[in-house]
């Protein structure tokens, strides 16, 4: 299982990331772990050693003025992250929620930033026990970051070690078995856990009311995933319309990520097939040949449409049925396709099954059956 390693925006040699537990507690150093590289750093870095032009840091804000769209969110965090500072003390506990996408990571890497603190970044899923744990919070410097994405996933027994870590920035180490174990109090830095989750209502009362801060991330409208894209390709050094990245926008289903996957693909096409120039023609062109439409939807989204209203007049279906007939698994189906379709109003679950909608058959261009 693998498990992220830490993960530094500013200078490595800060003394003050030199807390590290004693070796005779038995948890080492979560820079010396042996584990995979670490996610990019906003600057494109891997936080220890420079990288190559990478994507997804080359495109990633580095400050909360950067950021396109979560005006909202912004705000709050910018009036919650001065009064941290001003007062010189650790900002309180941020959980983010929301769908994949939206930037709950890149909030995560925005905020140490403006602090001008260190972060570490871990996964929910890598923290297995508690021993995983450990090195993450007793390397953690004053007023620095550990972000856990993916808390959700974080098992009872870890979960239960970040009760007293949050609270009271202390955590009980047991040492030995039976009736020679006997538990040691070990005092942590004041910092900040930021938390990212797609499933907040997974995580238990006590880990959702320790966050003094919970924001819930909303999808872009189209204008703000327009003035990304056209942001994003002048990172890029790509010239692109203004109605080429309004094309683009209108065929990312609300979501920062997506857009810049499809940015991204665009700038491939439009360099060996237009001179490198995106026009609103080259970008049309560009996602038809992947299979996006005009809503966004691909190859899988309109042949699962096709099946509910070819084969089942338009519903309703159950789900198996449908899967069996499209020789695809129904946990893919609910949960990679039928999403974005909900919320397009393309479909509507109900008790007796999914039915499509007017809007399906309107934009696949089918009639209904009569009797529907």
């Amino acid at each position: 299982m693998a498990r992220e390693a830490v993960y530094q925006q500013s200078d490595p040699r800060d003394p003050g990331d030199q807390d590290a537990t004693p070796e005779k507690l038995g948890g080492s150093s979560a820079k010396s772990m042996d584990t995979p590289d670490p996610p990019d750093t906003p600057d494109g870095s891997d936080g220890l050693n420079p990288s190559p032009d990478e994507n997804d840091g080359k495109l990633r804000p580095t400050r909360l003025d950067e950021m396109v769209g979560q005006r909202d969110v912004i705000e709050r965090l910018k009036i919650a992250i001065g009064a941290a500072m001003r007062r010189s003390e650790p900002l309180g506990h941020v959980l983010f929620d929301g769908p994949p996408g939206l930037g709950k990571t890149t909030f995560a890497t925005v905020i140490p930033a403006e602090m001008g603190t260190t972060i570490q970044m871990a996964n929910g899923a890598g923290l297995s026990a508690p021993k995983d744990l450990l090195p993450y919070l007793t390397n953690v410097s004053s007023h620095s970051v550990l972000f856990i994405d993916e808390i959700h996933r974080v098992p009872k027994a870890v979960e239960e070690y970040l009760y007293t870590a949050m609270e009271d920035y202390r955590i009980d180490i047991v040492l030995g078995e039976g009736v020679n174990a006997r538990t040691l109090n070990f005092e942590l830095q004041p910092f900040t856990l930021i938390g990212a989750t797609t499933r907040a209502g997974m995580l238990s009362a006590p880990l959702r009311d320790r966050f003094q801060i919970r924001e819930h991330l909303g999808w872009y409208s189209e204008n703000q995933l327009t003035d990304l894209v056209l942001r994003n390709a002048k990172k890029l050094s790509i010239e692109v319309e203004q109605a080429a990245a309004a094309e683009i926008a209108r065929r990312s289903r609300s979501t920062p990520r997506l857009a810049n996957n499809r940015l991204h693909w665009v700038r491939d096409y439009a360099q060996v097939r237009a001179k490198g120039i995106v026009t609103i023609g080259v970008a049309r062109d560009a996602l038809d040949m992947i299979g996006i439409d005009r809503l966004g939807l691909d190859k899988q989204d309109r042949n699962y449409l096709e099946t509910l209203i070819r084969v089942f007049a338009g519903g309703p279906s159950g789900l198996e049925a449908i899967a069996h007939t499209m020789n695809v698994s129904s946990d893919t189906l609910e949960d990679e396709v039928e999403p974005f379709l909900l919320r397009s109003e393309l479909i509507v679950r109900t008790r007796r099954g999914r039915i499509a909608t007017t809007k399906a058959f309107e934009h696949l261009k089918m009639q209904p059956p009569l009797n529907s």
